[in-house]
């Protein structure tokens, strides 16, 4: 079913807000059954890189929030870009860490696969490098 691009980008729009409000049961919404999942890769993200049911694919969402100052963390879409079923976001997360009240800014680019009306596809690509900084100052 091809996917025409306001429909994407209504999805796009969701999506990032839902994002901001860390409203996991709204994300989850906005995925199709299975999703074919790809992120930066890990140990304790063994779902990754393969076909995913949605209710796996909502909690990498949720993973870090408690490690988070709730109601501060921000995002700010960069760019989007949407072509039929394609959409990438290229965007800035902001969060404040509980433990030490560092702020600290992860740059994301993001790219969707829409059909349908959900989201069937996703790549995930983070400054990782950020997140580890941000999560390691203080600890000397």
């Amino acid at each position: 079913m091809k996917t025409d691009t306001r429909t994407s980008r209504a999805v796009a729009e969701q999506f990032v807000e839902r994002l901001g409000k860390q409203d996991q049961d709204g994300i989850q919404e906005l995925f199709a059954a299975y999703i074919d999942w790809y992120v930066p890769g890990s140990d304790a993200l063994p779902w990754t890189g393969r076909r995913t049911r949605r209710e796996e694919v909502a909690p990498y969402f949720t993973l870090l929030w408690p490690h988070f100052v709730h109601g501060k963390s921000e995002v700010v879409l960069e760019r989007m870009m949407v072509d039929g079923g394609d959409v990438m976001l290229l965007g800035n997360f902001t969060h404040t860490i509980v433990a030490n009240g560092r702020e600290f800014t992860t740059p994301s680019a993001m790219h969707l696969v829409v059909e349908g009306g959900r989201i069937v596809r996703m790549h995930l690509y983070e400054d990782t490098l950020t997140i580890d900084q941000a999560f390691g100052a203080g600890r000397e």
